[in-house]
């Protein structure tokens, strides 16, 4: 029996091994079948260490360079990564495309970051277990049941994160656009993955989650249409008003306060509406996105006094006079 616990390990016979070769240094069986433990693994977990943070690295680097816009002088230059990706910015929004794009991009790059993270050092993390010969199995599986808690307990976060991160590739909106969501309607101020950040007419900033986005109306893609409803009386001429409405109307968006806005010729459509206080008479004009409304005031101002030019009546004259001369014969009574 002491003849076989005294017996050499078998692995000092193994030529070249870290074995045989810490034996024939210190001639220490204990240390020699150590060998293994003391030199062989910690070389392999300080590698599998330092390829992760190489990898990390350049990771990120590769992230930030496909991500990042210049601070100044990148012009219309778009981020490499957006290039392959469906972009609906306005031109209306000039400089503001550059904030934007920038936006955009540094929140896809942080979610390609943390990803790519997670990912990395998870496989270092499981490798340095198995050099370590720590069993998975159990690991794993309790990473699973945490995992699927924690996905039942924050299922809303995660909502947010996956709406923002499908807006944010689809580019449904972002920093510039008006856009109305619902409970709150005005200019996006900020886009993140989880919180955008909008602004009212009223000045009211107005956080809403992403998740919780059910439809978006976006008044800044494409082109928009400047919609002008101009009022008659009911004994008004409305052929005459109909020619008088259209030369006021092209000559106004001749002009140059509004010739850079206007796409097309404003387009008359005719009677619109029939109501108890008089005509409406319809006029659309396509315009550039987010220009419909400066577009609207000034147009009906200038319809309206082009009307009154022509001699049209308000649709309440009668009325008013008709009141009024009711009022004076009651006050001679």
């Amino acid at each position: 029996m002491n003849a076989v616990l005294s017996a050499p390990p078998a692995c000092i016979s193994e030529t070249g091994s870290w074995c045989a070769q810490v034996y024939s240094v210190t001639h220490n069986e204990w240390l020699a079948a150590s060998a293994g433990w003391l030199l062989t693994k910690p070389l392999k977990i300080i590698m599998i260490l330092v390829i992760a943070f190489l990898v990390r690295y350049l990771t990120k680097r590769l992230i930030d360079r496909v991500t990042t816009l210049p601070a100044a002088g990148s012009g219309g230059k778009i981020p490499t990564l957006l290039r392959p990706l469906r972009e609906r910015a306005p031109d209306m929004l000039g400089t503001a495309v550059t904030e934007r794009r920038r936006q955009r991009a540094k929140t896809i790059g942080s979610v390609l970051k943390s990803g790519s993270t997670f990912l990395i050092y998870g496989l270092a993390f499981i490798l340095v277990l198995g050099e370590l010969g720590i069993d998975l199995a159990p690991i794993i599986a309790s990473a699973g049941i945490v995992g699927v808690a924690l996905g039942f307990g924050a299922q809303n976060l995660v909502k947010d994160f996956l709406s923002g991160m499908f807006m944010m590739i689809e580019d449904q909106y972002g920093v510039g656009d008006v856009v109305d969501i619902g409970e709150a309607t005005g200019t996006v101020e900020a886009v993140g993955l989880r919180i955008t950040t909008l602004r009212d007419l009223k000045g009211t900033v107005w956080y809403v989650r992403n998740g919780e986005v059910l439809r978006v109306g976006n008044s800044s893609q494409g082109f928009a249409y400047a919609v002008v409803d101009v009022p008659l009386s009911y004994s008004a001429d409305v052929d005459k008003a109909t020619e008088v409405l259209s030369g006021a109307a092209t000559k106004a968006v001749e002009s140059d306060a509004l010739s850079a806005n206007v796409l097309e010729p404003p387009e008359l459509l005719g009677v619109e509406q029939v109501t108890p206080e008089g005509i409406l008479l319809r006029l659309t004009v396509k315009v550039r996105p987010g220009k419909q409304w400066a577009v609207q005031r000034k147009l009906r101002g200038q319809l309206l006094g082009a009307l009154e030019e022509a001699g049209f009546e308000p649709p309440l004259g009668r009325l008013l006079s008709s009141m009024q001369d009711k009022q004076s014969g009651a006050q001679r009574g």
